[in-house]
């Protein structure tokens, strides 16, 4: 089968759960994923009723078994080249598997994160250093942490981040931009701010030691937070005319529509709340609006 109701492309967390919705409605879905979540690192995921500690792998797992069940919904391991916005129906162009066609596309393609290139980052990624508070913070709170970081966001994650630990130092990796009044409020709530150039991480296993500076100094710390850009997939985003955001996420309204009335948007890729329980909202509410749109064009 090559024509759907529905295509989605990625099927982590939000995809699978817009396929579920559209699943559940008798919907013809076709998930197409490659397998390769952003958080394929972490080794345990928090914050998500009833499943907090699990691994995603386990979560993957379990999403796919649920939706499964639903004999509508259909899955190809690939990754998406291309994408052609016709006037009554989009077409999505694979790697391996040739082309597709639905009457609305779901883009669940989540962020590729873009690691900073100081030897060992890569290594600790999602299991001692960290994005999120919310998602990281309880399991290393009080311990000996660090936030990379600078400007405005180097303020907003340094106050999350000291109400789980006072033990907390700012590094700004050579790009010290503060204010008088950020450094004087940092000063207030004793976090040291370093502005010397990160030479390299030390790690065992990707749990972090040491971090080392140009200057020879080095830093012990458990817990490092880190903000890194990210990439989306701009290629298909501007064949289908879906706009950004000022943040840089695909820009949605309220019902996960993106400014591409066919198609919509859910999970990481449109929205700065970068977690499990918020993926799995957004592709339900996706889903549902998708049918919705369905059933008010044929009935």
């Amino acid at each position: 089968m090559s024509q759907f109701d529905v295509i989605i492309i990625g099927g982590s967390n939000a995809g699978l759960s817009a396929a579920l919705t559209l699943g559940r409605s008798l919907r013809s879905v076709l998930v197409i994923d490659n397998g390769l979540p952003c958080n394929a690192q972490t080794p345990h995921s928090h914050n998500f009723l009833t499943q907090d500690g699990k691994t995603p792998a386990e979560l993957a797992t379990l999403a796919k078994a649920d939706v499964s069940k639903y004999t509508t919904v259909e899955f190809v391991y690939d990754t998406a080249l291309k994408a052609i916005n016709y006037e009554n129906h989009m077409e999505v162009g694979t790697e391996k598997h040739g082309t597709f066609t639905a009457k609305k596309l779901v883009l669940a393609t989540g962020i590729k994160d873009v690691l900073p290139t100081i030897p060992g980052f890569k290594e600790c990624w999602g299991i001692s250093v960290v994005h999120c508070p919310f998602c990281h913070g309880y399991e290393i709170k009080s311990k000996p942490t660090a936030l990379l970081a600078k400007g405005e966001m180097a303020m907003h994650m340094a106050g999350m981040i000291h109400h789980l630990t006072h033990n907390l130092i700012l590094l700004t990796d050579g790009e010290g931009d503060l204010n008088e009044n950020q450094l004087a409020k940092l000063q207030k709530h004793h976090i040291e701010v370093v502005n010397h150039k990160i030479d390299s991480l030390t790690h065992t296993a990707g749990q972090i030691e040491n971090v080392v500076f140009t200057n020879g100094d080095e830093l012990a710390i458990e817990a490092l937070y880190a903000k890194v850009p990210f990439t989306l997939p701009i290629g298909i985003l501007n064949a289908l005319g879906c706009s950004l955001d000022e943040n840089g996420f695909i820009a949605v309204d309220e019902m996960q529509k993106t400014t591409n009335p066919n198609v919509f948007a859910c999970g990481d890729n449109s929205s700065r709340l970068r977690s499990v329980a918020h993926a799995v909202a957004s592709g339900n509410k996706a889903g549902a609006v998708i049918h919705m749109e369905l059933v008010h064009e044929s009935f």
